[in-house]
């Protein structure tokens, strides 16, 4: 099947009942056309699917419930039935009881694609604190997921038409960051960026920007001095070992200067000095991406929205820019591994296609 043909199942989890979750998936889906590039699966309850459908005027949502026999219907969503009981929504309200149902649906998505009954999943957002329990003691989605596929380090991406960044260090205290930026960590995070930039954005020779911890990247070791000890030192080590690594970089001039648009991706030290000049700066609708996992998993660049939520009024696009990008990057990873399976083969056919040529011009 070709890489424009192939039509991937996308799971889609539902986040914090109370929040936007199930509003922007049901938006996301009105439009029939999504079917014509992946068929859907909603991991939640039909009854709290319904509560949302019924908030959001002129919606062309339609879904099928999965049976016990798994058949999907490819002309709508599907529904996976995570629990039975009533569950009480209460939207835009912190509670958390709600958190266990997130966790009931994240943790049915993840079991179908370790199943291989999907190929991808765009989470809707949860509420970090409602969702703790003791199968969930995670600070979001991404190092959930890495504990899931059993990966020892995962890369937290930012994605939009002009610019993607990452960071070393995501969810995490601020006074805490420092001793988190390590060596190890940031080179770590710089070969899963070169590998993924390669494999699922098809960049042959990627290039990345570096930005240093402190303002003005240390002034020489002025104002701090992980600059001088750790960043540059490694920068040097990532060069030498045949990633274009960059920096470091002063994050203010860096954005303030454009000088994103010279790279493939950069990486941030800590989440709000990255997160913060891209979605200020981003064109389009922002995705975030788990670089690094054996499968791909996308999200929207938002939270669960509690003050809009259940009012039908939230803005969707986000969430169907992440379920497009999910299907692109399933695409292009499935056409890099075809690709550049067997090399020898592949050498071995276009030499012997080489001598059929030159077997006929002689002729």
């Amino acid at each position: 099947m070709s890489q424009e043909l192939f039509k991937p199942v996308i799971g889609l989890s539902c986040g914090d009942l109370n929040g936007i979750g199930l509003e922007i998936i049901i938006k996301s889906l009105s439009d029939n056309r999504i079917l014509d590039v992946c068929t859907p699966i909603i991991y939640a309850n039909s009854k709290c699917l319904n509560f949302y459908r019924k908030s959001i005027h002129e919606n062309n949502f339609q879904f099928s419930i999965i049976r016990e026999d798994g058949k999907l219907n490819f002309k709508q969503a599907n529904l996976q039935n995570c629990w039975e009981e009533e569950v009480a929504i209460h939207p835009g309200q912190l509670e958390p009881a709600v958190g266990k149902y997130a966790f009931l649906s994240l943790e049915a998505a993840v079991s179908d694609l370790k199943a291989g009954k999907i190929q991808g999943l765009v989470t809707a957002p949860i509420h970090k604190k409602t969702i703790q329990s003791d199968s969930f003691h995670y600070s979001g989605h991404t190092p959930y997921l890495r504990d899931s596929f059993q990966q020892s380090d995962v890369v937290m991406m930012m994605v939009a038409e002009n610019m993607r960044v990452a960071v070393v260090t995501e969810h995490i205290p601020i006074s805490e960051v420092a001793q988190h930026i390590t060596s190890e960590a940031i080179m770590g995070k710089l070969k899963i960026m070169q590998s993924s930039l390669i494999r699922d954005f098809n960049i042959n020779k990627p290039k990345i920007a570096v930005l240093g911890l402190n303002p003005h990247s240390g002034d020489e070791g002025l104002i701090g001095d992980e600059e001088q000890r750790i960043i540059i030192p490694t920068i040097k080590e990532a060069k030498q070992k045949g990633i274009l690594a960059f920096g470091p970089y002063s994050a203010d001039a860096f954005f303030a200067h454009s000088s994103y648009q010279k790279f493939d991706a950069v990486l941030a030290m800590y989440h709000d000095q990255g997160l913060i000049p891209f979605k200020s700066l981003s064109t389009g609708e922002g995705v975030n991406y788990t670089a690094g996992l054996p499968i791909v998993r996308t999200s929207p660049d938002h939270g669960t929205a509690f003050d809009i939520a259940g009012k039908g009024i939230a803005k969707y696009e986000s969430f169907l820019a992440a379920l497009y990008k999910c299907v692109d990057l399933i695409r292009e990873r499935k056409f890099f591994d075809e690709n550049h399976a067997n090399p020898m083969q592949k050498r071995s056919s276009r030499v012997l296609a080489n001598l059929e040529d030159e077997k006929v011009s002689d002729e």
